[in-house]
């Protein structure tokens, strides 16, 4: 029997509106310096006021799909607008290529432009804004960044990803997968059929050479020539993040045919699969990584991380409501049971970023010591709206 939908809408658009925003709101804005203050602790106290420039602009991107998706309060395109203000004005070297991290008033820190994520951070943010405010700004600045990253991407070698660089020899599922959404979702707002290509050939790298469906895996990294590495890290396997990345692609083949069923129903398949090779049958919850035959050789691999569950929360209440198969609700079930009994904290408002195989909290960094507006705020606004269909019965 279907879960009641009318609950769990009213469920979660609270969590977003009565507890995640808030937090952000209340602790999170920086209005003296300019942008927002992301290396923050879960009672809202601030760590450090380096300011890492993909969380900038990812909030940009929450603050404006609110203002979009939810409702058009003035609150959060007012945000949305002080951030970008920060991020345009110093977020970008002589040549264009968006830094990593700037010093709180916007003096950049550390070795530059060394993550071409987030130039596409960047486009898609951007876009979002656009969207809200009707920007011409902002989409020169995503136009003229989809310029550069397009020139850099054609180059494999070219472009660092800081926090997490591409073994020599090999390219990553990462960079496909973020730059198809973002060049997507900007070719299709300003209807031009070169970026919305651009985005497309990127879906089908996704699609073609990372997803391989005879092995039920999408691998992280493949050799240039595309082949397979049975080696790590060419074994290794991110649940979350193919499950992130298969409801991009539904995003993007729902709006391209004659070939979106296919490729749909792969996306659909594909989000089965790595929920189920990452769960933890022994302590419940999705693990970080595992090598692609289930085993553990990663540090940190078995610790289960908020964004992975909030993307899987999203993802399967998509696929079900595309498909209408009962796995899809079976299974955000035991995630959504997991999730809101292990990361949020209720006194504050948003939820614990890491946690033990066991389910402890974890206090170092996996990756970078940030928590920002994006993963959580923008799985439950699209939950919020896929929620609203299925109560109504769409």
């Amino acid at each position: 029997m279907p879960p009641n939908f009318s609950a769990l809408l009213e469920r979660y658009r609270s969590e977003l509106l009565d507890r995640v925003v808030p937090f952000w709101m209340k602790y999170g804005i920086d209005w003296q310096n300019g942008g927002i203050n992301t290396c923050i602790t879960d009672d809202g106290r601030i760590l450090s006021e380096d300011k890492y420039v993909w969380s900038q602009l990812r909030a940009v991107w929450t603050f404006s799909a609110l203002y979009n998706m939810i409702e058009p309060r003035q609150e959060w395109l007012d945000v949305a607008t002080h951030i970008f203000n920060f991020i345009k004005r110093c977020g970008r070297n002589d040549k264009g290529e968006w830094l990593f991290c700037l010093a709180k008033d916007g003096t950049p820190r550390f070795d530059g432009a060394t993550s071409i994520y987030c130039d596409g951070f960047a486009i898609y943010g951007f876009t979002e804004f656009a969207k809200a405010a009707g920007n011409q700004e902002a989409i020169a600045c995503a136009r003229a960044t989809y310029a550069s990253a397009r020139q850099r991407l054609a180059r494999p070698g070219s472009y660092q990803t800081h926090p997490l660089p591409i073994p020599p020899g090999l390219k990553a599922h990462g960079i496909s997968m973020i730059f198809a959404l973002a060049f997507d979702a900007l070719g299709h707002y300003l209807n031009e059929t070169e970026i919305i290509g651009a985005g497309l050939a990127h879906a089908n790298q996704v699609m073609d050479v990372f997803l391989r469906p005879e092995q039920k895996r999408l691998y992280e990294f493949v050799r240039l020539d595309d082949s397979l590495m049975d080696a790590p890290p060419g074994r290794a396997v991110n649940p979350g993040h193919a499950i992130e990345s298969m409801w991009f692609m539904t995003h993007i083949f729902q709006r391209h045919a004659p070939r979106n069923a296919e490729r749909i129903r792969q996306a659909i398949d594909a989000i089965r699969w790595h929920v189920e090779l990452g769960w933890d049958d022994e302590y419940g919850g999705i693990v970080l990584a595992r090598d692609a035959e289930g085993s553990f050789w990663e540090k940190n691999a078995d610790a289960k991380i908020w964004w992975p569950h909030t993307e899987a929360l999203y993802a399967l209440l998509l696929a079900y409501s595309i498909s209408k198969e009962d796995w899809c609700l079976e299974w955000f079930k035991r995630v959504h049971d997991y999730a809101f009994s292990h990361f949020p904290v209720p006194q504050y408002g948003e939820w614990i970023q890491n946690l033990d195989r066991q389910g402890n909290k974890l206090n170092a960094a996996i990756a970078l010591p940030v928590k920002d507006p994006f993963h959580l705020a923008r799985a439950l606004i699209y939950s919020v709206g896929v929620l609203k269909a299925l109560e109504s019965g769409d």
